[in-house]
């Protein structure tokens, strides 16, 4: 199964913003579904924003509501996510998953206190 490429990660004070992006090889409209996820240290992968419904329909986890936007990027041919106001808690690995891919190897967000 082909698999997603993440991007953008990296360190940023808190208060500050990053961007990723979730790159998708093949046309971006086989892609109707589209989640970003991350995994904080020690801890279990956890749900952070999606694109439904060829990006009709975004959803967000309660923690990043209001700070984070999930955007389909059709002439990039990719899923972006952007993150403003970042707070330590926000540390993590970030990985998107799409309709027919496989997992991506994640991009690292660091958000010092």
């Amino acid at each position: 199964q082909e698999q997603l490429v993440e991007s953008g990660g990296g360190f940023v004070q808190a208060g500050g913003s990053l961007r990723l992006s979730c790159i998708v090889s093949r046309n971006i409209s086989s892609v109707t579904d589209l989640g970003w996820y991350r995994q904080p240290p020690g801890k279990k992968r956890e749900f952070v924003a999606s694109s439904v419904r060829g990006g009709n329909l975004t959803r967000y986890s309660a923690s990043v509501k209001g700070r984070f936007t999930i955007s389909r990027n059709n002439a990039k041919n990719t899923f972006d996510l952007q993150m403003d106001s970042l707070k330590s808690e926000d540390t993590g690995t970030y990985s998107c998953l799409g309709s027919g891919y496989g997992w991506g190897r994640g991009t690292q967000v660091t958000v010092s206190s």
